[in-house]
């Protein structure tokens, strides 16, 4: 394939490139599964109201009445089509940060509209595509840990490099414009702004040096020339959600690591590979400058990425920690709980399609001011099983359920789920678990395979379960609650929160489910998170087109939802062409900090090149909004 029009494609595209599965051809056997349980569609669409199982009450039937019975402090908005952000009446907003934005002097006017940041400069300023976020508390100080997805080379490169690097130089800026970003913010005037040259300000790259530990680090997998003993990777790479651990660190999850990998000669063999999508070109052209990215010269540097990975952000002096426990995959985001009898419970999704959910439960329990050594090194990964009749159960992964020694299991997560029959699923993306109960959900964003073609492990897509609809392109959330309401059991009811879709353009199940209307539809749930006050905040990258089966549904968007009723509401609007990604609050709950990644036209500077940025959110009144 010709790099040069691989950086144009999203991820999923990207994959899609690389693993051009065949059509599943008895397309009337998975829809007759779909419906072999007395309507188990119609029945999947009842509980999506919100109002079946877990819920209570009915749906109204405009947004304004929703409003005012949901528990919404606000009045929803209209969708929108223009390159600029909206809030509803009573809310104000603007840029905390934006990418390229210096946090050190020195780098000091060094971005620029026409050609971004200059190399040198590119590690001392904020990173491109803002994704996760997560905010903490440092002896007074307020502090953010932002992750910074990928980036866009043609807007970072020089023109004449067409979108591709075409030295090191130039790929070591790329490197330096993603990973993760720890900046103080401070209140001024009413609003919040960046702390240039605090000393907890640090940027964490593809160059940081780290260490690895669990059941994997120092085995065979993950050993290369520059690591022979397998405990010292360097760099984190595709951060896309985040987490935040009990103890107050951060998590920053690797997710599309296999775009970074090519081979500048003889590709090495084996089923790893085919299985996460690393073929013989990436998508940067990093082997070409870089040893360490040439599967050729290295064939187990991509078996050091796929991690959750801890930083403290308190500390800059510390080295972050890639968990291998944790399982490699294309992490979205990593939510951790806590089990009744103290086990650190940490629920995470598998971002591609056909891909699972996955959970880990360590074996040591935890209490406030207690050691947290081995609560992310040792314990069990779980993946989900979910059954028809809306039952589920946590599978264990370990070398007598699989028979894969254990490092293997880690390294190789998804063959692992592959061995015990987990459910393959729409692109599970962040999970979120209600900080008022004991539930979690989980946004499956969308799966256009779905019932028409396997996964890159060769399984199954069938319709039926949290996944009902075939040639899913709205999306879903699925959520459960552990049996005994003890994150740590085994056994799980399920149903769906709700099924995204288009009321006005479609027909049958993909008009949504019946908390869907008008006023209030969407596509593709990604992020999302809960407010102290138990509401279900839900963030959208889906098509903005505003066309065909997407007509009316506008920009992407930041909806809430009430857990207890069902009822959605539209809060913010994005720019033309951006997702909303990764929400986090101040520590006041007063202002909310909300990503816009790769927005269109040239927000929001109005002029010259488009940046990424966190904006922050507030009430007029002063009034809490998280």
């Amino acid at each position: 394939m010709d790099s040069r029009d691989t950086v144009e494609l999203s991820w999923d595209e990207f994959d899609e490139l690389r693993d051009p599965r065949p059509a599943e051809s008895d397309f009337d056997r998975v829809v007759e599964r779909a419906m072999s349980r007395r309507g188990f569609l119609g029945s999947v669409l009842a509980f999506g109201s919100g109002a079946a199982v877990f819920g209570s009450g009915l749906m109204s039937s405009t947004t304004a009445a929703r409003a005012e019975t949901g528990g919404f402090k606000f009045t929803p908005i209209g969708i929108s089509t223009d390159f600029d952000v909206h809030v509803p009446e009573g809310y104000q907003w603007k840029p905390l940060v934006k990418w390229g934005q210096a946090l050190f002097s020195e780098a000091e006017g060094a971005y620029s509209p026409e050609t971004g940041v200059p190399t040198a400069m590119s590690d001392k300023v904020f990173g491109e595509n803002t994704d996760g976020m997560e905010t903490f508390e440092a002896d007074g100080h307020v502090l953010l840990a932002i992750n910074s997805e990928y980036v866009n080379p043609k807007i970072n490169l020089p023109a004449d490099s067409e979108g591709m690097p075409k030295n090191a130089e130039e790929v070591m800026l790329l490197k330096n414009m993603q990973g993760v970003t720890v900046l103080e913010i401070a209140a001024q005037d009413g609003a919040w702004e960046v702390v240039a040259d605090s000393p907890y300000n640090r940027r964490i790259t593809h160059e940081t040096q780290m260490v690895m530990d669990g059941p994997a680090a120092g085995s065979e997998l993950v050993k290369t020339n520059a690591d022979p003993e397998g405990m010292n990777p360097k760099g984190t790479m595709n951060n896309c959600g985040s987490g935040k651990t009990l103890w107050g660190t951060y998590l920053t999850c690797e997710e599309n690591f296999n775009g970074y990998f090519g081979a500048t000669g003889e590709m090495p063999e084996g089923e790893g590979y085919g299985r996460y999508g690393i073929g013989g070109e990436g998508r940067y052209a990093y082997e070409k400058f870089d040893a360490r990215y040439d599967l050729t010269q290295e064939p187990n540097e991509p078996h050091r990425h796929g991690f959750v990975t801890e930083i403290n952000p308190a500390d800059p002096e510390s080295t972050p920690v890639k968990h291998t426990a944790l399982g490699r995959f294309k992490h979205e985001n990593a939510e951790m709980v806590q089990a009744a009898d103290g086990r650190i419970v940490v629920y995470m999704g598998d971002d591609e399609r056909g891909e699972f959910m996955y959970r880990y439960v360590s074996n040591g329990t935890w209490a406030e001011g207690q050691p947290t050594d081995g609560l992310l090194s040792d314990g069990t990964l779980y993946v989900a099983k979910f059954n028809d009749d809306q039952t589920g159960e946590w599978l264990a992964l370990t070398p007598e359920t699989t028979g894969m020694p254990i490092e293997e299991i880690l390294v190789f997560s998804r063959m692992a789920g592959s061995k015990v029959g987990a459910t393959t699923m729409d692109r599970p993306e962040w999970i979120a678990a209600n900080p008022l109960k004991a539930e979690a959900y989980c946004a499956l964003t969308n799966n256009k395979n779905r019932g028409l073609k396997p996964n890159a492990g060769g399984d199954e897509t069938p319709v039926g379960g949290p996944n009902p609809r075939e040639a899913n392109n709205y999306g879903q959330i699925v959520r459960w609650q552990p049996e005994g309401g003890d994150h740590g059991a085994d056994a799980f009811a399920w149903d769906l929160f709700v099924m995204a879709g288009n009321p006005e353009a479609a027909e049958g199940a993909y008009k949504g489910s019946e908390n869907v209307t008008a006023g209030n539809m969407f596509n593709s749930p990604d992020g999302m998170a809960f407010s102290s006050d138990g509401m279900l905040w839900i963030q959208t990258d889906g098509d903005d087109s505003n066309e065909g089966e997407f007509a009316g549904m506008g920009n992407n968007q930041m909806l809430v939802g009430n857990p207890e009723t069902g009822e959605i509401a539209r809060f913010l609007t994005a720019p033309n062409g951006a997702e909303v990604t990764g929400l986090t609050w101040s520590p006041d709950g007063k202002t909310a900090f909300v990503g816009i990644q790769h927005p269109g036209g040239s927000w929001p500077d109005g002029a010259g090149k488009p940046r990424s940025a966190v904006i922050q959110v507030w009430r007029e009144d002063g009034d809490v909004i998280g």
